[in-house]
């Protein structure tokens, strides 16, 4: 038997705990000396106050926890309880570190604003482009790099095996949400149109279900080239949403993502180069 501070030194649980833990009936002592009142806390409690921090981890209230102990869960149960509480824990840390770079790239924005004028953005005519496309609604922001690099994997792996020929720099067209109907950001249900530019008369007459060959129009578009990593690429879009302001111009179809120098050339980020392209018309 153990009196109550060698028991809380054992379970590293302090005597002022163990204490309310007592009154409220959720661990009594083993045996109270009943002319000194000294606590004593048997090796065997142990397991029930292990129990009980097990819980208090989980999130619970003690009353809920007390109602948990009456049930005498097994050993299994409460394994399987905490297998459900670490993923849950592994999702918010996710989620955690995903809001912490969002944050830190807002923090370089702020300190980059100055650089946005210095964005050149010109009107340029693109003529009409043959792309082979696989087309998804991503659910989030966080899954985008994956699922973008994943479908250009399976392009050009049907590009090599056809042998057709790449007549232009990868892109992604970011489409209109169904729900607003028009083109802004969103971090939820990306519509997204993953893109190989090809030469028409190197394609094979089918191509695989899932992939969508289709014609870009010829039409007139705001541009600018955003060098360094994709993490600062906002202050890019918003010179061109400055410039098409000042312009007199609207967006008339999905912007753009060229991807002129990307991860697969070997440079570093603050190397890369992307082409952000609106297709816009005149204000009437």
């Amino acid at each position: 038997m153990f009196k109550i501070g060698e028991f809380a030194r054992i379970s590293r649980v302090p005597v002022k705990t163990l204490r309310y833990y007592d009154e409220i009936g959720l661990l009594t002592p083993a045996e109270v000396d009943r002319f000194t009142g000294y606590r004593y806390y048997s090796a065997d409690q142990l397991a029930r106050l292990n129990r009980i921090l097990t819980f208090k981890d989980l999130g619970l209230s003690l009353e809920q926890i007390a109602r948990l102990l009456d049930e005498a869960l097994t050993a299994e149960q409460i394994r399987g309880m905490l297998r459900l509480r670490q993923a849950e824990i592994a999702q918010e840390v996710n989620e955690a570190q995903a809001r912490l770079a969002r944050l830190e790239t807002r923090i370089r924005q702020i300190e980059q604003e100055g650089l946005m004028s210095a964005t050149q953005v010109t009107y340029k005519t693109v003529e009409p482009l043959t792309i082979l496309s696989i087309r998804e609604v991503v659910p989030s922001v966080e899954q985008m790099g994956p699922r973008i690099s994943a479908a250009f994997g399976r392009l050009y792996g049907f590009i090599g095996q056809a042998q057709a020929r790449v007549a232009g720099a990868p892109m992604v067209l970011y489409h209109a949400n169904e729900q607003s109907g028009g083109y802004e950001f969103h971090e939820e249900n990306i519509d997204t149109e993953t893109a190989a530019v090809v030469d028409p008369h190197s394609l094979p007459v089918e191509v695989p279900a899932g992939i969508t060959r289709r014609t870009l129009e010829r039409t007139g578009v705001a541009s600018a080239i955003h060098q360094g990593s994709y993490d600062t690429i906002e202050q890019t879009y918003a010179a061109v949403g400055k410039w098409m302001e000042g312009s007199g111009y609207h967006i008339s179809g999905p912007p753009r993502e060229i991807y002129l120098r990307g991860p697969e050339s070997g440079v570093p980020a603050q190397e890369y180069l992307t082409e952000i392209q609106y297709p816009v018309e005149r204000v009437k």
